[in-house]
């Protein structure tokens, strides 16, 4: 997969919704149901991160849910794309970018979402052919204001913050015209997987599912 059909995947996959759950799971019991919830609640892209020893089972779990699209998070080797991919991962993202890593993705025919957090790291990026991309740390950067400066001389590369993002400051972040979507890990609370309060978990999806971006 070439860079810049992954990028057109990406941008597809942004569009779907404001907000991309990041999901840490430690059980993979409850992925098919937190899934389920996330996806009625408007929320179809599913970031599962390789953080937990259940991550790979949970993608598999979430890859036959229907109506989602779940991809890998925190994508750091050659062989975390490898793993990612025969999972059933979709999509990765990983909180930066190495010559390998995206040869990986390339070769595996995974699009990456791939983290830069300055201009001369979304400059590098976008040379080789990425014009979406993960704005990560988002907030530790500078945020929303950062990101518009960033924007300002680079129209052509379009962002998904994430990293600090919340619901009370995602709406800074949409109302920008290079920013589809935003990361954020508030939808699906430890908590609330925890005790399998999917209502609940069903109801932030609907929250986040209506928040306003750019017109």
């Amino acid at each position: 997969m070439t860079p810049q059909d992954a990028s057109r995947t990406l941008r597809e996959i942004c569009a779907r919704a404001p907000v991309i759950p990041v999901l840490v799971v430690q059980d993979a019991t409850k992925a098919r149901p937190l899934a389920e919830a996330l996806i009625a609640g408007g929320l179809p892209a599913l970031e599962v991160t390789l953080r937990t020893p259940a991550a790979l089972d949970t993608i598999r779990a979430m890859a036959d849910v229907s109506g989602g699209i779940v991809g890998a998070g925190t994508l750091i080797t050659p062989e975390d794309v490898r793993t990612a991919k025969a999972a059933g991962a979709q999509f990765g993202v990983s909180p930066g970018a190495t010559d390998g890593l995206l040869a990986a993705c390339e070769d595996e025919g995974l699009p990456l979402l791939a983290g830069s957090a300055t201009a001369t790291e979304a400059m590098r990026l976008f040379e080789r052919g990425y014009d979406i991309q993960k704005f990560f740390p988002a907030e530790a950067a500078g945020g929303a204001p950062a990101l518009k400066a960033i924007g300002a001389p680079l129209p052509q590369i379009a962002f998904c913050p994430t990293g600090g993002v919340s619901p009370a400051n995602a709406g800074s972040y949409l109302t920008l015209p290079n920013v589809p979507c935003v990361g954020g890990s508030w939808v699906a609370p430890s908590a609330l997987v925890t005790r399998s309060a999917w209502d609940e978990i069903e109801a932030l999806a609907r929250e986040a599912s209506a928040l306003e971006g750019a017109t």
